[in-house]
């Protein structure tokens, strides 16, 4: 009887593991697409000063497109490219046009807790391009330059929260610090900014 007893037991533990594992698991293999928008804060963009000023990377509005996908329910990946319309500043001949694109490769990892509320932090690897309307123009001393704008890699870090509103329908807010590696060809100087950005995607 006791035996009985014991494999009823175990019977009803392995039932309750195998029932437990899709729980475990709801969100491994599902994906998702999302928009965003929000605010880029820059930085200078040379390390030295064009004709008594240094150029800075202004702040600006920033908006992309995400794709993510779930290895597990709490660790994604995510892919995204951003677009941020600026301008570098604090020019003799007045502001230019830059604009900036950014592309990345991030690790998502999620603080599942139950609720329709995710936190989450992430972090990764990418590339940005810049495209300056025309030429920073001006002197290094007593020496003429010109500088044009230039390509580079980047790295990003941040932290966000997620509310879940339907079983499709979800929103998200992020905090995100970049390292970008340089906008200009010469004199350059690595950039640190930091994005603030409201999303609303689609699971799938």
């Amino acid at each position: 009887m006791k035996n009985l007893q014991r494999l009823a037991g175990a019977v009803a533990l392995g039932v309750l593991a195998f029932e437990a594992v899709p729980a475990l698991a709801q969100d491994a293999g599902k994906q998702e697409v999302s928009v965003y928008a929000g605010a880029l804060f820059g930085d200078d963009v040379t390390d030295r000063s064009i004709t008594g000023r240094t150029p800075k990377l202004d702040d600006s509005f920033t908006y992309g497109l995400r794709y993510g996908y779930h290895l597990t329910d709490q660790l994604g990946v995510e892919l995204s490219v951003g677009e941020s319309p600026s301008k570098v500043k604090r020019l003799t001949g007045g502001d230019i046009d830059l604009d900036l694109t950014t592309f990345d490769v991030d690790a998502v990892w999620n603080f599942r807790n139950g609720t329709r509320f995710t936190p989450y932090v992430f972090g990764g690897v990418g590339y940005a391009l810049a495209d300056l309307d025309r030429r920073i123009t001006g002197t290094v001393g007593a020496t003429p330059v010109a500088l044009d704008d230039d390509d580079g890699f980047t790295l990003n870090a941040g932290l966000g929260a997620r509310y879940q509103a339907t079983d499709h329908l979800f929103l998200r807010a992020e905090a995100r610090y970049r390292y970008l590696d340089k906008v200009v060809d010469r004199f350059d100087d690595s950039l640190n900014t930091v994005e603030t950005t409201l999303g609303v995607g689609y699971q799938f």
